[in-house]
């Protein structure tokens, strides 16, 4: 634990944000470090839990509660607050190989799952986490680590997000050559394109790429799989696959209307955006602008507000995010969602405080669903019609969604965003493969194992689990490299 009476003592403080009236004429981080000595004020809050929660990855009612990669959240922090910061660094790498990823851009389900949370805000766990990688980098702790020997054994890992990271970097230090395949030009998958630079800049995924080639690991981008690299190919120079392609299929709004000009994809919208704000600042057009125009976002999530953040940088004229759902409070409802699990409850994000500063507003529509788009004489976005609906159960238990006559609104637009998430996996790869698949297109690979039909095919995250966190894509990479190299050398030693 942190000091006996940390918690009784000192108020909870996360990293801070800069002003917004600042941040959103540029692409920095949105956040700014806390010093040293305020982060170890932050360990000390730490209790001493008779059961600790926070590392104990799980789902309860389909809702992540605690660290799926149990992290060794009670021992760090007590590190930080005795000022050992290596040591800390060093539980911190025990269980997870990129801390500065989910101390960025987790939404640290640990701290819902914080026995602090029950009646007082939680222990700021992934400030904390955060301040410690960095400090590692800082003081030039983070250096390579080749393994010693090769085993002669070949991995081909397709995907280069989170969980086809995490698997690389397990397999290498068993030894084994790991070739990572990414068909975009930048290695990340969406923690590059699909977080925008704000958020999670370039130079922290690359920064941990370049030490994953120094350990030897090989990159290869700019190469789909089963178009630009033959499967034939694949199974002939490798001992093992293991896919990790993420599940990119977005859901669309079915909706009249909805294949109008100006209607895009959220990802497509953040993907062009960062590639051209990397490639040239954003000075050869590429990239789908929001400037001087009525954006609305469909979708109340995370990726729907780093859409306002974007938008709100490009200078947009106005700004409207529909929320399906209605309000949520303040508090967490203890009956429906109680602790240990994530808290629902309503949250203002970096996203909604620019596009606030901006409009002098809060951007949200609440209860809001979409009934149509309708276009000018040019095939163009100019309107979306709406209608206010109340939620209900019917007998089953299903969800319907009764519309409240008077409610119907038209709002101007001339650029929608859809953000409502993904289905699964592309097809295209599995299909050469003649992997199985699950009903709602996932991968067939059973959780613990990650072995497919196909022999030595193992497939992770979330083209495996469909839809989910950095975290949880994590805890899959390094689980699926277990279960890899025990097939490769019939044992392992990875954890």
């Amino acid at each position: 634990m942190g000091k006996q009476t940390g918690f009784m003592e000192y108020e909870r403080q996360a990293r801070k944000e800069r002003d917004p009236a600042v941040r959103i004429a540029d692409w920095d981080d949105y956040t700014a470090p806390m010093t040293e000595k305020e982060i170890q004020i932050q360990g000390a809050r730490c209790m001493s839990c008779g059961v600790p929660t926070c590392h104990s990855g799980m789902e309860i009612d389909g809702v992540t509660t605690g660290c799926p990669v149990y992290h060794l959240i009670p021992e760090w922090n007590q590190l930080v607050y005795e000022g050992k910061w290596k040591e800390a660094l060093e539980r911190a790498e025990e269980k997870n190989n990129f801390p500065e990823f989910t101390g960025i851009a987790c939404p640290a389900p640990c701290e819902g799952a914080c026995v602090l949370g029950i009646n007082e805000p939680p222990v700021a766990i992934r400030t904390i986490e955060r301040s410690i990688i960095e400090k590692g980098f800082e003081e030039g702790w983070v250096v390579p680590q080749p393994p010693k020997k090769r085993t002669g054994k070949k991995v081909a890992i397709v995907g280069s997000g989170p969980a086809g990271l995490a698997a690389a970097a397990q397999l290498n230090k068993a030894g084994h050559t790991v070739t990572v395949f990414e068909r975009n030009d930048r290695v990340g998958g969406l923690l590059t394109y699909g977080i925008p630079e704000m958020k999670l800049s370039y130079d922290v995924v690359k920064r941990r790429v370049d030490i994953l080639e120094q350990e030897g690991i090989l990159f290869v981008t700019n190469t789909e799989i089963g178009q630009d690299y033959p499967i034939s190919k694949l199974e002939e120079e490798f001992d093992a696959t293991i896919l990790c392609g993420g599940a990119t299929v977005h859901r669309n709004i079915q909706v009249e209307g909805s294949n109008l000009k100006g209607v895009h994809p959220a990802m497509d919208f953040l993907h062009a955006n960062t590639k051209s704000l990397l490639d040239s600042e954003l000075e050869d057009g590429n990239y789908i602008s929001a400037a001087d125009k009525n954006v609305i976002v469909i979708g109340g999530g995370d990726t729907g507000t780093d859409c306002l953040a974007t938008a709100t940088r490009h200078n947009c004229k106005s700004l409207t995010q529909f929320d399906i759902y209605d309000k949520k409070g303040l508090v967490r409802d203890e009956k429906s969602n109680p602790w240990p699990q994530y808290p629902i409850i309503h949250r203002v994000e970096y996203g909604h405080k620019e596009a606030e500063r901006k409009l002098g507003h809060d951007p949200r529509a609440y209860a809001v669903m979409t009934k149509r788009f309708v276009g000018d004489e040019n095939g163009h976005i100019k309107e979306v019609h709406t209608v206010n609906v109340k939620l209900r159960y019917d007998e089953a238990g299903n969800k319907v969604r009764e519309e409240i006559p008077g409610t119907e609104k038209v709002w101007p637009a001339d650029l929608v965003l859809i953000a409502i998430g993904f289905h699964g996996p592309e097809q295209d790869l599995l299909n050469q493969l003649n992997i199985e698949r699950n009903p709602n297109t996932t991968v067939k690979a059973e959780y613990g194992t990650y072995t497919t039909n196909v022999d030595g095919v193992f497939a992770a995250g979330d083209m495996r689990r469909g839809q989910s966190l950095i975290v949880w894509a994590i805890n899959e990479g390094r689980e699926v490299a277990r279960e890899c190299d025990r097939y490769l050398m019939g044992a392992t030693d990875l954890p």
